[in-house]
Formats: structure tokens, C-alpha cells, sequence
């Protein structure tokens, strides 16, 4: 599937990658930056994202929970139409819940609604500092640390507010404990071996482990295993925090870290004959059956991180988006937010909601397809970028909503009031907005 890949390549694309786009690429850019501009379709679903995150900041109306993996994308948006004191609170909030070994938890709800004595539920974490909420931490994922540090630049970077950086909880900075944090993950989560991190096994850039019907705390029954979308993700809050600190010490520190990982997620991860990255690399054994090819499955949401994180040439970035346009075609699946192909077989996760094309099992997550059009815009395939994101547009309006996932047949599933999945649109709409704002400026420049 994947040799073939670049059958799938359109004109454009192929006019971008050899630079052979002639003398009509101006005009047709200038169309297109016309379009984009004119798209009543953004228009309105611009509008409706503000409405839904003027709601609150919960996931949305399937959650009580401020989670981190979710306010870091919807944050910029939040910005928006919330308080600056209520966006800045929220992130104080995680920092007053993290451990004395520097790690974040996944989220916090008010104290009053969690339910503490529930010993099939969450382990909830409480804090002198902040006895409004109760919070707990998902020990099966890998990516609370580095949401948080990302959510912090994105703050950051949009307000201009470097203060921030140096506000104190419990006598540390919080730019101090960005770097508690990054430690972390390499003090906790770190495997030397292969020198990336390591997490639970999850599909993708999933939070829930196969071995349990709930599946998200490790135990003596997890098999730990290091993926492409953790360590992407640590790559990008090291790129992050290094734009945040002024400690050059640091700095050296971090973009050595950095570099290192970059490299070992090249040298282990990296499937160069299929051009795409291995599901998995397991620090002892598999929980999946030994006649069971995992390698044949492309992992959607984690490629995106990757090309986020500036582990793939563009040629590499072309190849993926057209296998990922190959697996929405050969799936049935409604856009490229689906989030693995072909999804693990009946039965390999024992949440009854991980069944094929369902959940994070093959479902469709424009929280994550929209990332990925956010990066083909970042790097140059526009008119790719925006034939891909058509769809997701179009579905919100027709399901007058923001839902959490879909299935193949396009039935939406989860909240539908998905703050997530706005909150990546809604920067999809304005990454799309600025590079036609840029032609039109250079256009005018050159008269």
C-alpha cells in the first residue's frame, strides 16, 4: 500500500514537491487565497467554535473534567472570547496539582462533583494548593507533561505575556516547573535502550491500553512500549520550551535532548521501505497475537506529530498525507482524521468501545485530521490542505456541532460539544486566513 502511495499525489502537489509549478502557480494561488477568503463555510464555522468555548472549559458537554491534551488545542481559541484571569487560572491549576517528581495530571474537576470513594474509578490527586478541584492522572498515556508545556507557549506566544512565565506556585516559577516537568519524562519515562520514551501500549495517540475493559493505569498486566505520537509530542514541548526560557544552559540541555530523540525516532521508529512508522517497539513483549502483523497498521494522528515536530522532508510529508488519503479511500472512512488503518481486530482491546472504526480504534477524530491539515498548510500543500479540510467543515454544519468522533458512515459519536475538535479548526481557519492575507499582500507588493 504505502510503495504506492504516490499515486495518489494530485498535480499540485507534485508542482509543489519538484518546484515545476510554471507560470500559472501565482494566478492559481491567488484563486485559491480568493476562496479561502471568500469560504462562507469557514465563515460559519469560525463563529460557531467561538459560541462553543464561550461554554466553558471542559472537553465538552460528555465531560466535567478540564483536561490538558484538550485545552492545549483549544486554547488560542479560548483566548478569544474567554477572560485572560480565567485562561490564566486554568493553567495555574495543573501546575498546582503536579507531582514532587515534576509530572502533570490529565485533568481536574471540581471536588464537589468527583466522586473520591469510588474504587473502580479514578485515583483522584488533592492539593493544599488548590482544594477547589480534585484531579487524577492517566498512567497509560505519555503526554500530559508535554500538552501542558505546549498549552504554556501557546499562551504565551499569543498574549505576549512572558510575566506569566515567572509567576510563582508553592515558591517555583512556572517556567521552573515547564522544565520539572520535561525532566520528568526523562527521569521516569526515559528507556535508554533505544533513548526515546515510553508509554503504555494504546492505539496511536490513544489513552486506553488493551489489557483492561476500562484500560487506562498501568499494572503489572501492561506491556510498555514506545510510539511515534509520545515522542513527537515530547519533541515539540522541548522546541517549545526552548522559545520560552532564557537560561542558555538550558537551552544546551534541551536542544541536545532534543536532537538525540530526533535522531533515535529516525533510527527505531522509521519504516523506510514502507516510508511510514512502526506502531510499536516493545520494551519486553506484545499483548497482540504473534501471527498478528501490527506494522501493517499506519498510524494517522502520530504522523501528524511527527511532521509537527520536523521529523519528516517534505517528500516524506507528500508520501503520508497520500497514504493517509489511500486509507480513507480503501476504509470508506469519512476524512483523514481517521485514526488507524486497517484498526486492530475485533477483540484486541478489551474496552467494548475499541472495536474496528470505533473510538480510537479506526474512528474518525478531526481533532487530530485537523492537525494534520494544519501541518500540510504549515508546509506549503494549500490546495491539499484545503480539499482535506472541506469535509470536516462540512460536518459540523450538517451535525450542527463539534463531535468528539465519527464512524465510517459519518454518524457523529461522543460530545457534541467537542471543544477540542473547534479548537483545531478554528486555527485550521486562521492558518488558512493568513497565508491568503500573505498573497494578497505579496501580490500587492510586486504591482
Amino acid at each position: 500500500m504505502f510503495k504506492h502511495a504516490i499515486l495518489f499525489l494530485s498535480a499540485s502537489l507534485v508542482a509543489t514537491l519538484t518546484g515545476c509549478a510554471g507560470g500559472n502557480a501565482i494566478s492559481s494561488e491567488q484563486q485559491l487565497a480568493k476562496q479561502i477568503t471568500n469560504d462562507t463555510l469557514m465563515q460559519q464555522v469560525d463563529s460557531m467554535a467561538r459560541e462553543v468555548v464561550k461554554g466553558g472549559f471542559n472537553a465538552g458537554d460528555g465531560y466535567g473534567e478540564v483536561w490538558i491534551r484538550d485545552y492545549n488545542t483549544f486554547i488560542e481559541l479560548a483566548m478569544e472570547v474567554m477572560p485572560d484571569s480565567t485562561v490564566q487560572d486554568n493553567l495555574l491549576t495543573f501546575f498546582r496539582f503536579q507531582g514532587k517528581t515534576g509530572d502533570i495530571v490529565d485533568g481536574f474537576i471540581d471536588i464537589n462533583h468527583a466522586n473520591l470513594n469510588n474504587k473502580d474509578g479514578y485515583k483522584y490527586r488533592l492539593s493544599d494548593l488548590e482544594p477547589r478541584y480534585a484531579a487524577h492522572k492517566n498512567t497509560v498515556e505519555t503526554d500530559q507533561e508535554s500538552s501542558l508545556v505546549q498549552a504554556v507557549w501557546r499562551y504565551v506566544t499569543k498574549s505576549g505575556n512572558r510575566a506569566f512565565l515567572q509567576r510563582e506556585i508553592d515558591g517555583i516559577t512556572v517556567e521552573k516547573r515547564l522544565e520539572l516537568a520535561l525532566d520528568y519524562l526523562m527521569k521516569e519515562r526515559y528507556n535508554a535502550k533505544y533513548g526515546l520514551i515510553w508509554g503504555a501500549t494504546t492505539a496511536d495517540w490513544g489513552d486506553v491500553q488493551p489489557e483492561h475493559p476500562w484500560g487506562v493505569e498501568l499494572d503489572k498486566n501492561s506491556h510498555l512500549a514506545i510510539d511515534i505520537y509520545d515522542n513527537a509530542f515530547f519533541i515539540i514541548a522541548i522546541n517549545h520550551y526552548v522559545d520560552l526560557t532564557n537560561n542558555k544552559e538550558s537551552i544546551n540541555n534541551w536542544a541536545k535532548t532534543r536532537d538525540e530523540i530526533k535522531a533515535n525516532v529516525r533510527k527505531y521508529l522509521w519504516d523506510e521501505e514502507k516510508q511510514k512508522f512502526v506502531p510499536h517497539i516493545y520494551l519486553e513483549d506484545s499483548p497482540f497475537p504473534a501471527n498478528f502483523d501490527e506494522n501493517e497498521i499506519f498510524y494517522h494522528g502520530g504522523t501528524a506529530m511527527a511532521i509537527e515536530a520536523d521529523l519528516l522532508s517534505k517528500e516524506e510529508i507528500a508520501y503520508s498525507n497520500a497514504a493517509m488519503l489511500a486509507n480513507v479511500k480503501s476504509s470508506g472512512a469519512p476524512t483523514i482524521g481517521l485514526t488507524v488503518y486497517p484498526p486492530y481486530p475485533e477483540g484486541s482491546f478489551q474496552n467494548k468501545g475499541m472495536y474496528p472504526y470505533g473510538y480510537q480504534n479506526g474512528g474518525d477524530w478531526t481533532w487530530f485530521g485537523g492537525r494534520m491539515i494544519q501541518q500540510l498548510i504549515r508546509n506549503g500543500f494549500i490546495q491539499e490542505a484545503y480539499d482535506e479540510a472541506r469535509p470536516m467543515f462540512e460536518r459540523v454544519i450538517k451535525n450542527n456541532g463539534f463531535y468528539e468522533w465519527y464512524a465510517k458512515d459519518g454518524k457523529p459519536s461522543g460530545s457534541g460539544t467537542f471543544r477540542g475538535e473547534a479548537g483545531v479548526l478554528f486555527k485550521v481557519i486562521q492558518d488558512f486566513r493568513s497565508w491568503a492575507a500573505k498573497q494578497v499582500n505579496d501580490s500587492d507588493s510586486k504591482k
